[in-house]
């Protein structure tokens, strides 16, 4: 086995985040299985789970350019704590709506709108934290990686317990864990110590402090062209995920074991990814990489949506799930790579603005998109203009490397 996967668990403060984040994450991935489970449940709308996704994921797109300089102002070690904490107790009234039998549409849809705020709060702060936690800034890449691989992981195991606890003893059960998965990673944080807290300038003013963030961001080309390409991957080459739930029903004939079968093919796919990146340290292949993965991963939804045999299309999903991690982990390392390190935290709220924060609208877009033309001609849909995506990419990194050179 290659050690150098592993590198960045020799930094103490990084082992216990990453174990915290591994239980958590599962959680969390259960928690996802069962809510689109839940809202298809209640209502066989693909619309009303665009719907879902739409509200948790849309505070990303409108607040993650303000968190970012939260970030940037303010110890990241405690604000990840606290924001923690507020997802344990979303978590734990979800678990007890549904486990009381009071849960209606209206309740998951106001109760992700909170995760989704939340989430736009940490995810800033998550991605930039974990410079904070090696001992070894050339870990910086592999530490990304890793982060990627214990999400994939749970990608991977999680769907698959969620679909036997649905089967067995309700959405409600798996809320319920969720909710106790979030002390694990409290109790992580609680128990790091950085020893030489980084410098925090907070001369400027929360508006300047923005406004230099996207002059910074958007002035570099390499900077600008992965952010923009991102966002537009993420409204069509990442929606499709949140439509596995009618895919899996309506398509393969299934239940909730198809859908954790299909998440956990993408899991494993997204996992062997991760590995894969964890493994390398230059990162000068990693435009390749994005040039490479964004077209597979349109082909390969362009072949699900023609497919309804489930083996067939867990082998796309797989690709589908390896080429989303080959392209958005080479995106979120050149990035940290390429930003100063008192800029970061603006940056990154850049990035998951472009990752996370414009999914909802491709989830939204694509509900709608589906519930007129149907489930695999958007599906097919996805696939092309994600293809295209990918060959604007390659075009303008071309570009912009004729002009460095």
């Amino acid at each position: 086995m290659n050690l150098r996967i592993f590198s960045s668990l020799h930094s103490r403060k990084y082992r216990i985040y990453f174990i915290g984040q591994s239980v958590s994450l599962i959680g969390t991935w259960m928690y996802n299985i069962a809510l689109g489970w839940l809202v298809y449940r209640l209502t066989d709308s693909v619309f009303l789970l665009g719907l879902v996704g739409f509200t948790s994921q849309i505070p990303n797109l409108v607040l993650t350019p303000f968190t970012g300089v939260i970030t940037d102002r303010h110890n990241r070690l405690r604000l990840m704590t606290v924001t923690q904490v507020m997802f344990l107790l979303q978590a734990s009234a979800m678990a007890l709506l549904v486990l009381t039998n009071l849960v209606q549409v209206w309740h998951v849809v106001a109760l992700s709108l909170v995760a989704g705020t939340i989430g736009a709060f940490d995810a800033p702060v998550r991605h930039s934290l974990v410079i904070d936690l090696i001992d070894n800034p050339n870990d910086l890449g592999n530490a990304i990686a890793l982060n990627s691989a214990v999400f994939n992981s749970a990608r991977l195991i999680g769907p698959a317990v969620a679909g036997f606890v649905i089967s067995f003893a309700g959405e409600g059960f798996c809320f319920l864990l969720n909710a106790l998965s979030y002390v694990a990673v409290v109790y992580a944080l609680t128990c790091i110590k950085i020893d030489k807290p980084r410098a925090i300038d907070r001369t400027s003013n929360y508006k300047k402090g923005f406004s230099n963030g996207v002059k910074y961001t958007f002035s570099q080309p390499k900077i600008s062209t992965l952010i923009i390409t991102l966002a537009c991957f993420s409204v069509c080459g990442l929606s499709y995920v949140n439509l596995l739930p009618a895919y899996a029903k309506t398509l393969l004939g299934g239940g909730p074991k198809t859908l954790g079968f299909l998440m956990s093919a993408l899991g494993a796919g997204a996992l062997l990814g991760a590995l894969y990146m964890a493994s390398r340290r230059d990162t000068k292949a990693m435009p390749r990489l994005i040039s490479f993965g964004i077209p597979i991963l349109g082909l390969s939804l362009m072949l699900a949506s023609k497919c309804n045999i489930p083996v067939l299309s867990a082998l796309f999903f797989f690709a589908c799930g390896l080429t989303m991690i080959l392209s958005s982990s080479s995106i979120n390392i050149l990035l940290q790579s390429l930003s100063d390190d008192n800029m970061r935290g603006r940056v990154m709220s850049f990035y998951t603005m472009a990752m996370m924060g414009m999914t909802p609208v491709g989830n939204l877009l694509v509900g709608s998109v589906a519930s007129k033309i149907g489930l695999n001609n958007a599906l097919l849909f996805c696939g092309i203009i994600t293809i295209v995506i990918g060959a604007l990419y390659t075009w303008r990194r071309k570009v912009i490397e004729q002009m460095a050179n």
